[in-house]
């Protein structure tokens, strides 16, 4: 089997002309993607049993907004994107958001009943140079979602005039997703459900804020005190410190790598959110979760066997490494392998076995 290409484009200027770049090189990708999404939208809300594309629209419409005041820069390469691609800016921001934005409608604290597991989720692995090879931070997650999203999966390169260089691999016409700026600093997110979603900006514009930012501290004040509008764990690396915070829009706990490796999959770990979360933990989120710990607790780690871990069908349809043929209504539709010492950043398109790895390299720093 041929192994999947990762499509990359690098685009630079001001924010207008980032978005711009993307927007005309990628137009039917993006197309495809928000029509994909927006297609999916009314089969979910008929098995949740409430909702509706009008209202997710509204939603979006309405974090729209609050990100407009947030990011303006971000917020103008969106519209450029929009509009070079030829969609609406609101349904490509929905879309984009859309767990955060789907939460919203479901997971306000008018629904409190309970909900069964979810299929949806990532998993990460955080590992300090104290627990690797050559004692360089090693870090980094698998992407898993709709299975569909695979198609629209694209490495961009983005050298803007006014701030750092960055790569990310995400969706077609999206913010930043799984990334490293030219600093170093790394970022990613697992998704986690809680009670009391509300409007406020999504978690994509939220880590494509963070790969803008110079220093690690910097890069956390975005994470703590963005106006998120859902749960989302978010994990940050710089060559000299690696953390997590596990957030809901409410709270934001934060956990250290100083004693060893950190990891996820897509349940609360924190006790209070633990008693706020909105559906049950999954098989598969338990089962990654287990996973990774007893491979980290066998020895220090490199790139190949995080790697081989990414690459893990152990437990089948519940394993780290996830397929469309598993029919579970998610596969891994990307991974991404980090060392911020070095400026290194790996990736792939489609599970770690099936996907072509490269390397993204950056032509400052």
């Amino acid at each position: 089997m041929d192994k999947l290409p990762l499509r990359t484009l690098t685009v630079t200027g001001s924010a207008r002309q980032l978005g711009a770049g993307q927007g005309e090189h990628l137009r039917d990708m993006i197309e495809g993607f928000v029509n994909l999404r927006l297609d999916a939208v009314p089969g979910f809300f008929d098995e949740l049993g409430r909702g509706s594309l009008a209202e997710l629209l509204h939603v979006g419409r309405q974090c729209m907004g609050i990100f407009r005041r947030w990011d303006p820069d971000a917020y103008q390469e969106h519209l450029a994107i929009a509009a070079a691609a030829g969609v609406d800016p609101v349904a490509l921001f929905t879309t984009g958001n859309m767990t955060d934005m789907r939460d919203v409608v479901s997971y306000d604290l008018r629904h409190r009943d309970p909900q069964p597991a979810d299929s949806e989720g990532c998993s990460m692995v955080l590992t300090p140079g104290s627990h690797t090879v050559d004692g360089a931070h090693l870090v980094g997650q698998t992407w898993d979602l709709n299975p569909g999203d695979v198609e629209y999966v694209v490495g961009i390169h983005r050298i803007p005039d006014n701030a750092p260089e960055t790569w990310s691999v995400t969706v077609s016409g999206c913010p930043s997703l799984v990334g490293m700026n030219e600093h170093g600093i790394c970022t990613g997110t697992t998704n986690i459900k809680t009670w009391g979603a509300r409007v406020g900006v999504g978690y994509m514009n939220i880590l494509h804020r963070v790969l803008a930012q110079r220093s690690f501290d910097r890069a956390v004040e975005v994470v703590t005190s963005a106006p998120r509008s859902g749960a989302h764990t978010y994990w940050l690396a710089d060559p000299s410190e690696v953390s997590d915070w596990e957030t809901t829009p409410d709270s934001a706990i934060r956990r250290d790598a100083t004693d060893g490796p950190l990891w996820r999959t897509n349940h609360c770990l924190n006790s209070s959110h633990q008693r706020d979360e909105g559906v049950e933990v999954s098989s598969s989120s338990q089962l990654r979760f287990d996973r990774i710990g007893n491979v980290l607790d066998a020895g220090p780690m490199d790139r190949q066997r995080l790697t081989a871990l990414f690459s893990d069908r152990s437990d089948g349809v519940d394993s780290i490494n996830r397929y469309v043929e598993d029919e579970q209504g998610t596969a891994t539709n990307s991974a991404l392998i980090m060392i911020p010492e070095r400026r290194e950043l790996w990736a792939c398109r489609g599970p770690a076995d099936r996907g072509q790895w490269q390397r993204l390299e950056f032509q400052r720093g």
